[in-house]
């Protein structure tokens, strides 16, 4: 029987039976996945998780409201409730810091958790992140507004990665397999409604609270991202004291897909400094 690469271990945070991969010694490394139909930290981290794993202990969860994570009756997806999701896992784990990547809507997250709890998190990864204010793209309103069918998930697929060699019908069947899971898409379709532009801004981090931030931060942006706009992260190198930023050339939204060896390559430096 095959087994399905995208469940891992299970633990109950708050009540919510929680999916999430552990693996590796060391240091432990958070991983916050991004916001697509059908997502899971596997799909998303699939190529990072070995490569840090040699180095690091990384824990990469799906979200509540993702993935193989339970979607509790009613849960109302926001960002105090993710936040408290990922602090409830890393309680739950015992522990007590950990350095945090994340992606696209899990770097908005990241920026989040970073300014509630600081004490919690070592250095901060912020990968084609949101967290700033900034006119939502086409390529946003899309990936929010995905409705199942194999052809939409396949023009997505076009929108995230510039390296088209990298989308095929075969991934395009297997993520909207993904995407039509039991309770997948109405959970999905709840989280950001439209008018879009309303979640853009409810995923953003007061500029102040931003600023104040103490972590040493790496920003990094793929230039040709028409999900999240680069220039979200070099408004992010602005506000963020401690920050540096790399900016991969014909590179989409999937810089860990893309460029998955130098992208771990600088997330591993990064970390270890």
């Amino acid at each position: 029987m095959e087994t399905n690469p995208e469940i891992g271990r299970s633990i109950v945070v708050d009540g919510i039976r929680t999916n999430y991969h552990d693996l590796g010694d060391g240091a432990p490394v958070l991983l916050i996945h991004g916001s697509g139909p059908g997502v899971t930290a596997w799909a998303n981290w699939r190529l990072t998780m070995p490569a840090l794993a040699k180095q690091f202990r990384v824990i990469a969860p799906d979200i509540v409201g993702f993935g193989e994570t339970a979607r509790p009756p009613g849960f109302r997806y926001a960002m105090d409730a993710w936040v408290s999701h990922v602090l409830g896992l890393l309680d739950a784990l015992g522990v007590a810091r950990a350095h945090v990547v994340g992606n696209s809507f899990g770097g908005a997250l990241a920026l989040a958790l970073a300014i509630r709890a600081p004490e919690r998190v070592g250095r901060l990864v912020l990968m084609g992140s949101a967290g700033v204010p900034f006119p939502i793209t086409e390529g946003l309103d899309a990936v929010w507004g995905y409705t199942p069918s194999i052809s939409n998930m396949r023009a997505l697929l076009d929108i995230f990665a510039f390296d088209r060699t990298l989308v095929n019908d075969e991934l395009a069947k297997l993520r909207y397999e993904a995407s039509i899971r039991p309770g997948y898409q109405e959970a999905f379709a709840a989280m950001f409604p439209a008018p879009r532009q309303r979640s853009v801004d409810a995923l953003a981090s007061p500029e102040a609270a931003i600023r104040a931030l103490p972590h040493e931060t790496l920003i990094v942006h793929g230039r040709e991202d028409r999900v999240i706009p680069l220039a979200s992260s070099l408004r992010l190198l602005e506000l963020i004291p401690r920050a540096q930023l790399h900016v991969f050339g014909q590179c989409g939204h999937w810089t860990q897909i893309e460029h998955a060896e130098r992208f771990s390559d600088l997330v591993i430096h990064h970390l270890r400094e």
